[in-house]
């Protein structure tokens, strides 16, 4: 706490670059980074439900997912076919 009230009593904050806006919270970058972050937990409880929940072996869960990943992907292809 007192290094943090140094740092702006003795304005050492005015020498540090600011973020790039490449970089920044509201950046596509990191908005993608944060969607992507958000995907990865949505998967992980998932997995827990299936495997904790509903009892479905681990392999079994993995399966799904793999399953969901292709007919997604599927979707996505003719989703594009017809419309590009």
């Amino acid at each position: 706490k007192t290094d943090f009230i140094n740092f702006v009593n003795d304005q050492e904050w005015k020498s540090i670059e600011p973020v790039s806006s490449w970089f920044g919270p509201s950046s596509l970058l990191m908005s993608s980074m944060s969607a992507l972050f958000q995907l990865s937990m949505w998967i992980r409880h998932g997995h827990g439900y299936l495997t904790e929940n509903l009892g479905i072996p681990v392999w079994g869960s993995y399966a799904v997912f793999g399953l969901a990943t292709l007919f997604s992907g599927l979707i996505l292809g003719l989703v594009s076919e017809a419309f590009g």
